[in-house]
């Protein structure tokens, strides 16, 4: 098959293990020619650079093809827009089977639908990233953008095959803000990829041994762009206060200039706490590879399902989607005194984190398996 994955709204960054990266390098494992089309930018040490127009085949064998926003008024609206010269044009070079559009908002779906419109035997599946937290946020975000996004949706939302939602926050934004019926509607979770075991576990010996981390030390990872919403100043106090040596917590990523300043004099008062900075995708797996549990008591990062595909066990904050998807398999904590309290009870009792492990890998070998969800589009 041919598979077009269309990510204009994500920028695109090789060594990533997002969605949009894991899912192509999937298609092409599985012996399917592949293309990616992304926007001309992508993150570099963290942060969002500007890249020219692309046209390459990354060592996946996946072809990558980035091309600039047409410009529309202003900066803005061209990147709000998404719109691309002579999309359609570069769609029927790619003569695609299948298309997956990454994300509702851009004017490009409609070119997408009008191909498949030409092209009924094809596939044709848009996803849903978009939730009240983190799309229509504001005045101008709900009453305008989404406004113009719904009128591009509702053109082409009869040429759509299915719109994948990826929590249940993106199901409950899409029928609200765009008024989607149930019946288009499919859960598509994010997930990750599942090493063998004994790779997991040269991974985890080397990275806990790096570390100084003994057999029975719980080693906890917390990753992401931390901004104040992520909670990594809570987290750190809560471990901080709690006298628990076989704890250790490792901090991956970037964080804004705000957190930093409260979070790194604690780091640098308590050994237990380590902040390594950012890491690319292929290190911080090696790093879910080692961890225990896997905190996230802030906002949701898309590293929580690589985690649990990495045989972590998992605290998160009570997300609705988090209890759709997850059930009971994983802690929930939402308060800095939560915290204590499950930092103090698995430090004594380290089998309840097994107990955790055991219920999440389920959950992440039947759901959350990329190549279970790559093989979904081939249907």
């Amino acid at each position: 098959m041919n598979i077009v994955h269309i990510c204009l709204a994500s920028s695109y960054t090789e060594g990533m293990t997002y969605q949009d990266n894991i899912l192509p390098d999937m298609n092409a494992r599985d012996g399917h020619k592949v293309t990616i089309i992304s926007n001309c930018s992508k993150y570099v040490d963290g942060c969002l650079q500007n890249v020219p127009p692309q046209d390459t085949v990354l060592d996946t064998g996946v072809r990558l093809i980035r091309v600039p926003y047409k410009h529309i008024i202003n900066n803005y609206f061209s990147e709000k827009m998404r719109a691309v010269d002579g999309f359609y044009e570069l769609l029927k070079s790619l003569t695609p089977d299948v298309m997956l559009f990454h994300g509702l908002c851009g004017r490009e779906i409609i070119a997408s639908a009008q191909y498949k419109k030409e092209h009924p035997n094809i596939k044709f599946y848009a996803d849903s990233h978009e939730d009240f937290n983190n799309s229509a946020r504001n005045f101008l975000s709900r009453n305008i953008l989404h406004k113009i996004y719904k009128s591009f949706l509702d053109k082409s939302l009869g040429e759509i095959d299915k719109v994948l939602f990826v929590s249940y926050e993106a199901k409950s934004f899409v029928q609200k803000m765009y008024g989607l019926p149930e019946s288009i509607l499919e859960f598509y979770p994010l997930g990750g990829i599942i090493p063998p075991c004994e790779t997991r576990l040269q991974r985890r010996n080397k990275i806990r041994a790096d570390h100084s981390a003994k057999a029975d030390d719980i080693l906890l990872i917390h990753s992401g762009r931390m901004g104040k919403a992520k909670k990594t100043y809570e987290l750190v106090q809560a471990l901080h206060v709690t006298q628990a040596d076989n704890i250790k917590l490792l901090i991956i990523g970037s964080m804004t200039d705000d957190v930093a300043s409260n979070v790194m004099p604690i780091v640098d008062a308590d050994p237990r706490i380590e902040y390594l900075g950012w890491k690319s995708g292929e290190e911080l797996t090696d790093y879910l590879c080692a961890a225990d549990l896997y905190v996230q008591p802030g906002t949701q990062s898309a590293t929580m399902q690589n985690a649990l595909c990495c045989g972590s066990a998992a605290a998160l904050y009570p997300y609705e989607s988090h209890k759709y998807l997850l059930g009971d398999s994983v802690f929930y904590i939402e308060t800095i005194e939560d915290m204590k309290k499950l930092f103090a009870a698995i430090s004594t009792t380290p089998d309840i984190v097994e107990a955790k492990r055991a219920m999440s890998n389920k959950v992440a070998r039947e759901c959350l398996d990329y190549k279970v969800l790559a093989a979904r589009l081939y249907q």
